[in-house]
Formats: structure tokens, C-alpha cells, sequence
């Protein structure tokens, strides 16, 4: 266990025992630091983390106190995942299509959803910043920075770096269509078909897609639902197959909701940097944090070029326009090459609405809003599946994003469950569609970013019902 992790326990205990009561102010982060001879970031983790669990909450220039009503929650998974480690190619398309297919229908109750209420976002703002930027465009703009996109764009995105203390240059930034080809712009540029690519387990499906797309192969590497991957084990695998490349999510990860602490963070990018291999970075969901501050990326420890940090306004501003980017180190102009030869440019007008919009001031404000509300959403949600779910559910509790992972007890069958929600009007994302050896067949993921009403309600109910009676995989 990390000291943060047992001052979070010892802390909960207190709490739950009536050492302190609902609205008692914690001791404030100089206190226990100097009482616990902790570090202030261990103490900040700690009170990050009972926060996300919902046993306490912050007050603006006033600290950390105890929640009115402290939720009644379900414990949290504590194991890693046991990966085989082997390589293999993979082979997930078909079902994650199949899953994906089936749950893109707008009357279900969008549980499996890999996005969140698109209510919560500034839409009508950026619909104006879009017609304005429409109507003041000067044509030039359209081939200025053709590949590597709009120059203020990028500007303002390398400010977004420099406020975490991170030094990007514009100049390293492509802006791309979204995160996604940021992404597979990353793996093309590194790998080669046939190479070995380590990733997590479980891992996001559209990174499993892409390695199959590009004809690569998959290490699963154990990984830790609260603190992502194991890094021995990391270097475990990289001695037995002599990957090409890394692709991580270390801040709130997806489907686990995991965050590796920023020691880790620093020790993954010199372990790889010792053994030079690049590391892709997916860091779409780093602003959606639920504590005070966001997590340095690994990038912040990047001295050598070698991590490739991608990430979008998709999730935390503008779905839908599909404006991301990938500062991209030493691999740079390989990736503006690449981007050259496929998409060649990114939507100039959603460039130009975003760029105006994040000059004009109001993008902080709405991302502290949109925390909160997620920060809310996560303790309610995870609150109503402690009540409706077979006693013996674990549920993940991320600090930041708006996805849970649910461990169903006695090997309970997600993918039959998903099958028989579907059935109910209630999409959910079954775990073996995270995994290239489809592992996790008792797990699920839950999106909570959409608000929790009586049709989340009744849809958690008929789910928490639905699996209780399931049946073991097999």
C-alpha cells in the first residue's frame, strides 16, 4: 500500500467510526503533513482520493471537510491484473464492433457510452465562436500551416503545457482530427507490422484496434486499478520481447480509472528511455480532474523526445469537433509527414472557433463546472451501485474522467449481462473488449457522466436486478 493510500484509509476509518463527523474540518495539509511526516503531495493524494471516494469535500480557500452524508460505498478492487504476457496479435474488432453497434441507438440508457453528456459542454459559445470564425476567416488561413494547423491554435495549446510548468513549443504540436489519429499517426510513425507494442490490462479498445489495423502485436502488462501499470513487470516484458513501442494511459485511465503518482510517471519514462522506446501517451481525459489539481503527464518527465503526448478537446470541451493534437518529440516530422499523406489538414473553422474560445477566458470556469458536476455524478452513481448490485460488486473510484470499472462477484458473465441489458433499453461496455486475449469477462464499465435522473435510476436498478441473476462465465 502507498503512504497516501494508508493516511486515506486511516482517515476513512476515522470517519466511519465518528472520530469525525459530518462537517468537521480535516486538519489542514500543513498540519498532517508536519504530524504525519508525510510529504505535501502524499497528504494531497490522500485527501484527491477521499474526495473522489466521497467521504469528504473541498471548500474554496477554507480546506478539506467531512461530507454531509458520507455514502454508503462498495469496496474497490485491490488486485493487478495477471496477464499471460505473451505477444499476440489481436484480434477485438469484430466484437468491439458488435458491442459498439448495438449501443449507439440514442433510446438507451447510455451506461456504455465512451462519452459523456454532451449538455455539459459550452455547445451554444462554440457554435457562436464557429460562426463568427466563419464569417471573419481569411481565406489564406485555409493553406497557412496546412499540416501542422492553425498557429494560434497550437500557441494556446502550448500555454495549457506551460501552466503545468511543461515546456512544449508550438512548434513540436500537430493539431489532428481528433485524438484518435493522434494516436495512430504515433503508432505508424514508431512501429512496423509485426512488432510488439506493450499496452495495459485491461486496455482501451481503440488503441487494441489499432494495433490490429497495423498488423502489430500485444503485451498485456499487468496493471494496478488505482495506480496503473507495474512497472517491473514492465520491464519484464520489455527483456522478453523487445517491443517497438509503449502505449500507456497514465492519468485516468480507461476503462480502470487508474492514475499512476507522478514518481511512477518519472520512472516509466527513464525505464523506457534506458531501453529507447517511445512512449505514446493518451492523456484525453488529464483536465477532467476531480481534485484540486490536474496530474503532470509523463511528458513532464520527458527529457529525450521520446513520449508522444496526445490528447483532444473532445472530452473536456467540444465533442464533436474533433480537434486534437500529439506534441510529438523527436518523432515530429515523421508524424507531419505522415499526416501529410492521409488527412492532410484538420477542420480549419472548428480550429479557429476553438482557438477564439480558449482566448477569450471563459474555458477554466467551464472546466471548473464541468468537474464538479462529474465529481457529483461519481459519488451518486457509485453510491446507487453499492445498493442495487449482488453484494460482493468491487468498484473502481477514480480521482478524475467519468468512468467506474465493476467487478461482478463469482465470475458473473459481463458480455451475457451486456447482451441481456441491450434487451432492457441499458448499454454497458462488457471487460472483454478491453483486453487482446479477452480477459475480464466478469467486468463492466459504467460511464457516469451523464446526470443521474429516475431513468438512471430505474436503469441502474434493472441492471443491478439483471445482475444478480447472471449466470458464471461459462
Amino acid at each position: 500500500m502507498k503512504r497516501y493510500e494508508a493516511l486515506a484509509d486511516d482517515l476513512a476509518r476515522s470517519i466511519q467510526s465518528g472520530v469525525f463527523h459530518p462537517g468537521d474540518r480535516l486538519p489542514s495539509v500543513r498540519q498532517t503533513t508536519a504530524a504525519r511526516r508525510l510529504s505535501p503531495s502524499t497528504v494531497f493524494q490522500a485527501y484527491y482520493l477521499l474526495e473522489a471516494r466521497g467521504l469528504i469535500e473541498s471548500r474554496a480557500r477554507s480546506g478539506y471537510y467531512v461530507a454531509a452524508h458520507p455514502p454508503r460505498l462498495p469496496p474497490e478492487p485491490e488486485a493487478a491484473s495477471r496477464p499471460d504476457g505473451d505477444s499476440r496479435p489481436v484480434d477485438v474488432s469484430d466484437l468491439v464492433f458488435e458491442v459498439l453497434q448495438s449501443a449507439m441507438r440514442r433510446e438507451l440508457v447510455p451506461f456504455g457510452s465512451a462519452f459523456p453528456s454532451p449538455l455539459l459542454f459550452p455547445l451554444a459559445r462554440l457554435g457562436r465562436a464557429v460562426a463568427s470564425a466563419a464569417q471573419e476567416l481569411d481565406p489564406w488561413s485555409t493553406v497557412d500551416d496546412l499540416t501542422p494547423g492553425l498557429g494560434e491554435l497550437r500557441r494556446q495549446i502550448s500555454l495549457r503545457y506551460l501552466i503545468d510548468g511543461i515546456e512544449v513549443p508550438a512548434e513540436e504540436i500537430i493539431v489532428t482530427n481528433g485524438a484518435l489519429e493522434a494516436l495512430n499517426l504515433a503508432i505508424a510513425a514508431i512501429t512496423r507490422p509485426g512488432d510488439a507494442v506493450l499496452v495495459e490490462s485491461p486496455c482501451f479498445y481503440a488503441a487494441l484496434q489499432s494495433l490490429e489495423r497495423n498488423g502489430l502485436r500485444a503485451v498485456e502488462v499487468p496493471t494496478h486499478p488505482r495506480d496503473g501499470v507495474d512497472l517491473e513487470a514492465l520491464e519484464r516484458s520489455i527483456l522478453r520481447h523487445s517491443p517497438r513501442a509503449c502505449w500507456l494511459m497514465p492519468t485516468f485511465h480507461n476503462p480502470l480509472g487508474a492514475t499512476m503518482p507522478d514518481a511512477a510517471k518519472r520512472d516509466l519514462v527513464a525505464l523506457l528511455a534506458r531501453h529507447g522506446i517511445p512512449l505514446i501517451e493518451d492523456d484525453v481525459y488529464a483536465e477532467l480532474h476531480h481534485g484540486a489539481q490536474r496530474p503532470l503527464p509523463a511528458k513532464a518527465h520527458d527529457r529525450e523526445g521520446g513520449v508522444l503526448h496526445c490528447s483532444s478537446f473532445s472530452k473536456c470541451l467540444a465533442p464533436g469537433y474533433r480537434i486534437g493534437w500529439v506534441a510529438a518529440g523527436r518523432f515530429r516530422e515523421t508524424i507531419a509527414r505522415n499526416k501529410l499523406t492521409t488527412t492532410l489538414n484538420t477542420n480549419v473553422p472548428a480550429q479557429h472557433a476553438i482557438s477564439r474560445y480558449l482566448q477569450g477566458g471563459g474555458y477554466d470556469r467551464h472546466l471548473r463546472r464541468l468537474r464538479a458536476t462529474l465529481a457529483a455524478q461519481q459519488a451518486t452513481y457509485i453510491e446507487a451501485v453499492a445498493a442495487c448490485f449482488p453484494e460482493g460488486t468491487r468498484v473502481t473510484r477514480a480521482s478524475g474522467g467519468y468512468f467506474a470499472w465493476i467487478e461482478l462477484p463469482d465470475g458473473r458473465d459481463a458480455l451475457a449481462l451486456h447482451r441481456r441489458a441491450l434487451q432492457a433499453g441499458i448499454s454497458i461496455a462488457p471487460g472483454p473488449i478491453f483486453s487482446a486475449s479477452r480477459g475480464f469477462g466478469h467486468c463492466l464499465r459504467l460511464n457516469f457522466g451523464h446526470p443521474f435522473d429516475a431513468r438512471s435510476q430505474s436503469a441502474l436498478e434493472s441492471l443491478g436486478a439483471l445482475a444478480r441473476t447472471a449466470r458464471p462465465i461459462g
